[in-house]
């Protein structure tokens, strides 16, 4: 009975004109179509991948001092201190604040992944119909908007140990008072910056960005998705 109702189907399929012939096919319901679960899981899965792979690189020895589109650079709102104590033949000191203002950042993100898997578990389904048709930056973005907060607060504290373990205030503390002596002479205001909240933004930025390069890859690019599940996935963007 089968084999004569496909043959009857093939039939009528070949008698059709071009245009209906397409139309019969695309009702057709798709053996690859995706389901809910599916879909979900492997958004999460690919923003899993992107994460492990950003923070890979930015937590090898100088990845955020390398990498001039996350190198963390001396804080804007003191780059008066910078240029004073340039002027007056100051460097090195300068350069080991900044070099240490990366590595605080490095330090840090080793500690990152768990801190992206648990904000990642909350997506609902429907979030992840919406991303799989967004954008190239699509999942990165949701994952940004609705976790900045909940990862701050959990990222600050492991910025603040790295930064006392890579010794940064020990750093900050001469440039700032050389700086803040200069003034007396220049008529500068006195600076004294939270660099615990400085390395933090820099490093989440960082980060973000090196993952909206990840999930760009993996939408873009077919061998960069390392598992079945994210080639049916995102095959079907």
């Amino acid at each position: 009975m089968k084999k004569t109702v496909l043959a009857l189907a093939t039939v009528s399929l070949l008698s059709c004109s071009p245009q209906d012939m397409q139309n019969v096919l695309n009702s057709i319901p798709s053996s690859t179509a995706l389901s809910n679960e599916e879909v979900i899981s492997g958004l999460k899965e690919a923003l899993r991948l992107g994460t492990e792979r950003s923070v890979e690189k930015a937590s090898i020895a100088d990845g955020f001092w390398n990498d001039a589109r996350i190198k963390i650079p001396f804080p804007a709102e003191a780059i008066k201190v910078k240029n004073t104590l340039t002027d007056l033949g100051i460097k090195k000191p300068v350069e080991d604040f900044e070099r240490t203002l990366n590595k605080a950042a490095e330090q840090a993100a080793k500690e990152a992944v768990p801190v992206f898997v648990d904000a990642i578990t909350s997506m609902s389904i429907q979030d992840g119909f919406n991303l799989l048709k967004g954008g190239e930056n699509a999942a990165t973005n949701f994952l940004r908007e609705k976790t900045s907060d909940a990862l701050r607060a959990k990222f600050a504290p492991v910025v603040e140990n790295a930064t006392q373990q890579v010794a940064l205030t020990s750093y900050w503390t001469p440039v700032a008072s050389a700086y803040n002596t200069a003034t007396l002479l220049t008529g500068g205001k006195a600076v004294d910056p939270d660099l615990n909240a400085y390395v933090t933004t820099k490093a989440m930025d960082g980060l973000f960005l090196l993952l909206a390069d990840e999930e760009k890859k993996i939408r873009q690019d077919p061998a960069a998705r390392a598992t079945a599940l994210l080639q049916k996935v995102f095959a079907q963007q």
